[in-house]
């Protein structure tokens, strides 16, 4: 009745079309929920169909003519009725195919027929109930004591010596049984009538263990065979108790579907389910509870728990009470059975047809085909094959337990999406049957699973188990489908109250994990251009965590929107590719540089927003001399990175990087020049989860002047790491002094010619050339300040300094007019390096070794002024020489150490605090000299917290 109030909800809701309790719980629980049961459902309709064939052969064969048995006596051997089972049940199938086949308005004007005969087989047991009020005399019992005898003739039930009872209990004449020389034998009529008393001898329980003989009363002298033979007494073949009666009586409810597995035939199912269903529900249970009741108090409590009758030679005590006749009961029986089973074979297909139909399940997609009149004719024939498996097991009596928890199943699925749908009040949610409640739907749950398991523990997880199986197929086979489900209404309720959580506060070291925000770049054809880095952000994900890939396009978004979402479907494609699990978006900007600086403020939802941005190398930064400033964007994005307290990746040589499906082995170097919050001990770790890092080994470097203790800040290295938890080897560099080598003054003095060149095209290009020769005077100026040189020290992150980074200790020696120019210069080439701004291309060649000629080259590449043109400058600024001295010395001794490493990983240094193009130009070479030489570098900034802890 539970269930049924919940169907009648569900049904209520909205049109049901074809599938009945399928549809209802797929479109109420997803479609993985709705296949797997709905599967299990249809499997459980087919094979009762066969339980009810086999048990209207059997009726025939018992009851009404047993002479019909083509393979002997049925009574002395078992197999014989199987065998007549496959054969007549066969015969019968074929029959009842043929009437399915023809339609269901054949198959109603059959039902009507067999509903009539029904209701007067039911009308002649109350009336037989009634009509033998004191008892009859058509069924006797022999009783030895107060235990029951099988197999005893009437006239047979005496003592006396030589007679059948006699020689059974007195072996060959010798000593009989202690029990049967105690106590006497007696005939006891079956049917005793109501007026007998006989109902208060039946109230109580009378549960019995396996073995122990059926007697009155529970006495252990009557109950317990004491190690003697069994002899002709009718004893217990299985442990008797309540739940066993539940299973027994269970599979004569399993008819409350048949109206709503032929929904798609009703024309009006919203109104038709509830009232048939839950009228056939209180109609058929007043029949059951009256008949109980009025069974308990006619029939004798040793005949009602003889399980096959075999006190009365296997008559059926129903058929001996009714009036006028018993072949009004076995008739009636008979196409009781046939009714049922043609409802099974009926709903089964239109079932499977719906289930076909959804096409979440892709190998049932050929039998969601309908014949001419409608009918689903290929599914009939499946399940038609499927009922005849069935019958050709000949004991089907093995697979009622299994078909009833497919029913129950199927039941406490439909209470459940009722439950889900009432919980989260969706807006949809609007039921015409109104007398409904979620408690009700829950304690219909929980009684189906009780049920279960109470019945067949074991049949219970084999059923689960099936289930489970067709879900995670559904899942990974089966179409994506969006129907507006529960679960899905689940999922965001629980989603938004995490996320509700989440705000409450940052989250705990222990807790922190890389939620990666990843700033994809695009070809002209909106795909993204390097592949390599969604492998790579796929195998730093190991570590699980939230990722993010957005991309932009430059442009105006009401003229782009048909773009971005192409640029999104195919981010999209790229990650399913990749196997990036997380989300992606475009956007469509008229700045890049402002674009991603509103990406990396306002990315992220509550809680959940990325801590740590993923940004391509611009290896074109240095191809474009027509446009001096494509570092512009990169530069500019790292400080808005900086700017939010995000962690800051930037891979270099990503081409080089291994793919998902890559397995490398080699060291992972870290490079530990200045402390980050743990980051660079971090990630390697997170690496080394995925299968592509997991045979690589740790080092990590740390570097350390002359007057350091070296063996001790190992020492305290090595402490540090094995408190973390991290297996990695420690080595200190210790770097020396040394003089300013030429090399360093050549590379640095390259690097200015290039920025006076890049300047001085570009002011060309402007008819500006009456600034070059300022330019030039400002340069000389500067070269006049000298610094002495700086050392790589460790810094700690609240101090924000950088080993290239001296912005607090230079002289501001340039005048406010050539800020003033710089400044007006750069908003005017803000979107100049807009093309390289966060991806990475190929690998470019290292720079060329400076010679006297490669020195004056750059200043001779930039002479199209003529006579105006100036002279390179013979010595250059000694802050630039001494960050100069820091990378290259750094580099050396990187290139030494992990020359054959797989990923070396060091420290970024800040970007400067000027904007000018001078100063940005620098940092970039200064970040190429130091990564000269290696293969795969990943260069990572912190975003000022500790992301790592030593305690558990």
């Amino acid at each position: 009745m539970l269930t049924a109030i919940s169907m009648s909800a569900i049904a209520t809701n909205g049109v049901v079309p074809a599938g009945g309790s399928y549809f209802m719980i797929s479109r109420s629980l997803g479609p993985e929920f709705g296949g797997a049961v709905g599967m299990l459902f249809y499997t459980g309709t087919t094979l009762a169909a066969a339980m009810y064939i086999v048990g209207a052969v059997e009726i025939v064969l018992t009851y009404m003519a047993p002479w019909l048995s083509i393979f002997g006596d049925f009574t002395k051997d078992q197999s014989a009725m199987y065998n007549n089972f496959r054969v007549y049940g066969t015969g019968l199938l074929c029959v009842m195919g043929l009437i399915v086949y023809l339609g269901v308005k054949f198959v109603n004007k059959f039902a009507t027929v067999a509903l009539a005969c029904v209701i007067f087989s039911i009308i002649a047991v109350y009336a037989g109930i009634f009509n033998n009020i004191d008892g009859n005399d058509k069924l006797f019992m022999c009783v030895l004591g107060k235990r029951l005898l099988k197999d005893i003739a009437v006239d047979n039930c005496t003592k006396e010596a030589g007679g059948p009872l006699y020689n059974i209990f007195c072996e060959d004449g010798g000593e009989c049984d202690p029990y049967f020389k105690e106590h006497n034998v007696s005939l006891i009529r079956g049917i005793k009538g109501l007026r007998s008393g006989v109902f208060f001898d039946n109230i109580f329980p009378s549960f019995l263990q396996e073995g122990q003989f059926i007697s009155y009363g529970m006495d252990p002298d009557d109950i317990e065979p004491l190690d003697r033979p069994s002899y002709n007494q009718v004893f217990a073949d299985c442990t008797t108790a309540f739940t066993i009666l539940i299973g027994i009586f269970f599979p004569s409810v399993t008819g409350i579907m048949a109206g709503s597995n032929r929904s798609g035939d009703l024309a009006d199912a919203q109104k038709s389910i509830p009232i048939g269903t839950i009228g056939a529900i209180l109609t058929t249970s007043t029949v059951y509870l009256s008949c109980v009741m009025l069974f308990a108090g006619t029939v004798d409590n040793l005949l009602l728990r003889d399980k096959f009758g075999q006190s009365i030679g296997g008559k059926l005590v129903v058929a001996n009470m009714a009036w006028p006749n018993q072949w009004v009961i076995l008739i009636g029986s008979f196409l009781s059975t046939l009714g049922a089973g043609l409802q099974s074979l009926t709903g089964a297909p239109r079932l499977l047809q719906a289930i076909a139909k959804d096409g979440i399940i892709p190998f049932l997609e050929p039998f969601a085909v309908s014949s001419k009149r409608g009918e689903p004719t290929r599914a009939l024939l499946l399940t038609l094959l499927i009922c005849q498996s069935g019958i050709l097991l000949g004991n089907v009596d093995l697979l009622a337990p299994l078909l009833s928890m497919f029913f129950l199943m199927c039941y406490g699925f439909v209470n459940l999406a009722c439950a889900v749908q009432t919980l989260l009040r969706t807006p949809n949610w609007r039921p015409r049957f109104k007398y409904y409640h979620w408690s009700l739907s829950l304690i219909g749950l929980t009684l189906c699973m009780s049920i279960m398991f109470m019945t067949s523990w074991y049949f219970a997880l084999i059923a689960m188990g099936l289930a489970v199986l067709v879900y995670k197929y559904i899942e990974y086979r089966g179409a994506e489908k969006e129907w507006g489900d529960g679960i899905r209404g689940i999922a965001l309720s629980a989603a938004r109250y995490s996320l509700l959580r989440l705000e409450e506060g940052p989250p705990h070291t222990k807790n922190w994990r890389p939620q990666i925000l990843m700033l994809a770049k695009l070809n002209d054809d909106l795909t993204p251009k390097y592949r390599k880095l969604f492998s790579f952000v796929s195998q730093l994900k190991a570590g699980k965590g939230l990722v993010v890939v957005v991309a932009l396009v430059k442009g105006d978004f009401t003229k782009l929107s048909s773009e971005a979402l192409a640029a999104k479907q195919s981010v999209r494609k790229t990650m399913e590719d990749e196997k990036v699990k997380g989300f992606c978006d475009a956007m469509v900007a008229s700045n890049i540089a402002d674009g991603l600086s509103h990406v990396v403020q306002t990315i992220g939802l509550g809680g959940m927003k990325p801590n740590t941005v993923i940004l391509g190398w611009p290896y074109g930064w240095r191809k474009n001399e027509d446009d001096a400033r494509t570092w512009q964007v990169f530069l500019q994005t790292v400080r808005n990175v900086s700017a939010a307290k995000m962690a800051l990746l930037v891979p270099k040589g990503i081409n080089f990087f291994p793919t998902s499906s890559d397995k490398i082995s080699g060291n992972i170097d870290i490079w530990w020049i200045v402390h980050d919050g743990g980051l660079l001990m971090l990630l390697p770790f997170l690496l080394k989860q995925h299968r592509s890092w997991k045979n690589c080994k740790m080092r990590i470097f740390t570097v350390a002047q002359m007057e350091d203790n070296s063996i001790q800040i190992k020492k305290d290295l090595k402490m540090f790491l094995y408190h973390l938890r991290i297996e990695a080897e420690v080595e200190v560099v210790e770097m020396m002094d040394s003089d300013i080598s030429a090399y360093t003054y050549e590379r640095t003095l390259m690097m200015e010619q290039r920025n006076q060149m890049l300047r001085k095209l570009r002011l060309n290009k402007r008819e500006k050339e009456n600034v070059v020769q300022a330019i030039v005077d400002h340069h000389h100026h500067i070269e006049n300040n000298t610094k002495t040189a700086s050392k790589v020290r460790f810094a700690d992150p609240s101090e924000n300094k950088d080993i290239f980074n001296d912005d607090d200790r230079e002289e501001k020696n340039e005048t406010e007019s050539e800020k003033d120019k710089d400044t007006k210069e750069s908003e005017q080439d803000k979107d100049g390096g807009a093309a390289n701004n966060n991806e990475n291309s190929e690998q470019l060649p290292p720079p060329p070794q400076p010679t006297a000629n490669n020195v004056a080259s750059p200043g001779k590449k930039g002479s199209s002024g003529g006579d105006e043109t100036p002279k390179s400058p013979k010595k250059p600024d000694q802050a630039n020489v001494r960050r100069m001295h820091t990378a290259v010395k750094l580099n050396e001794v990187i290139v030494n150490k992990s020359h054959d490493a797989q990923l070396v990983i060091l420290n970024l240094p800040g970007p400067p605090k000027e904007t000018n193009v001078e100063r940005e130009s620098n940092y970039m070479e200064f970040l190429e000299v130091l990564t000269e030489g290696l293969e795969r570098v990943l260069m990572v900034r912190g975003g000022g917290r500790e992301v790592i802890t030593i305690y558990s």
